[in-house]
């Protein structure tokens, strides 16, 4: 999960770029303040309480020169190594007809409050999870449905805005397995808060078999209760905001719900993926959540029984 510092905890080569570039700008100014700081402190030392006036210095060309010549240098470096940055974790322009996935290796799509997650060659689409392979660099389009949020995980990537109606791109890698913490860094509504997302990197052959579970459509529950739940999905508006792959369930103003018992949370971060919250979750979003887009729908203990035996069944 989050490190206590991630920015100083990188896992990806274009993260390590933007810790160092941290690392020498910030020693750079820390060199400077201190020679600074140090000679008003011995100018004050010096010359304190004293009845004779300092000898009045002129100044010379040479030391007028080294004292230009020095910052002009350390002006040239930090240029070069943040052009070097830039270079490294810009995603840089691939031809494509505007619109259609040609290079684009992931969408990720800002929603008041949650993101939803599209693999174009698979066609595979989740919610508030990433999954990705380690040791591959992959294109990520961001866009956004609503306000301008802003994509960011510290561990793996620069920060990059999701806005209305204009396709930004950033590259997204981890060199080593792990869950990373991401975050919305803009503020965009009642609950930016809780506008989290996971970064899952998995070994090249742990990332397959995924996919691979991803791709499997859901089947008919054997279970009583659960079937019952599936009945009541599809009859409630449930189905008209969310999809399921295999049901009848196709719309995706919400997130798709195809696998949602494997993930860890729900609401973006708000909750852990328990069969226990999740009933906490359907019997009133607004509670857990206010402003959600997700609406009270006054569940009885029964329906909610139902649903929570369903939903629970997508793995």
């Amino acid at each position: 999960m989050e490190s206590t510092f991630p920015v100083f905890d990188p896992a990806s080569p274009q993260a390590e770029s933007i810790r160092d570039l941290f690392v020498q700008v910030l020693f750079i100014s820390g060199g400077i303040f201190a020679i600074v700081a140090g000679l008003i402190c011995f100018a004050l030392y010096r010359f304190r309480v004293s009845e004779n006036l300092p000898v009045q210095d002129f100044g010379s060309h040479r030391r007028e020169i080294a004292w230009m010549v020095g910052p002009v240098i350390i002006v040239v470096w930090i240029a070069a190594i943040s052009i070097k940055l830039i270079l490294t974790v810009n995603a840089l322009p691939v031809q494509y007809v505007e619109g259609s996935t040609d290079g684009i290796d992931l969408i990720v799509t800002g929603h008041q409050w949650w993101w939803e997650v599209e693999y174009p060659a698979s066609g595979i689409v989740s919610a508030n999870e990433i999954h990705i392979p380690t040791g591959k660099k992959l294109r990520v389009a961001l866009r956004s449905e609503d306000v301008i949020h802003s994509f960011w995980v510290a561990q793996l990537t620069r920060k990059m805005d999701a806005i209305p109606g204009h396709e930004n791109f950033v590259w997204l890698e981890a060199s080593t397995p792990g869950t990373y913490q991401g975050r919305c860094a803009e503020y965009c509504g009642t609950q930016h808060a809780w506008m989290n997302f996971l970064v899952i990197a998995h070994e090249p052959a742990d990332f397959e078999a995924w996919q691979k579970r991803e791709k499997q459509v859901s089947t008919a529950p054997d279970d009583q209760l659960a079937s019952a739940g599936e009945a009541l999905f599809m009859k409630l508006t449930c189905s008209q905001c969310h999809a399921i792959s295999g049901t009848e369930a196709k719309e995706d103003f919400a997130p798709d719900l195809t696998h949602l018992a494997s993930r860890a949370q729900l609401g973006a971060g708000v909750l852990k993926n328990t069969p226990e919250e999740l009933r906490t979750w359907l019997a009133n979003p607004q509670a857990v959540k206010p402003g959600c887009k997700m609406p009270n729908f006054k569940l009885k203990d029964e329906q909610l029984d139902q649903l929570v035996a369903y939903l629970e069944t997508l793995r």
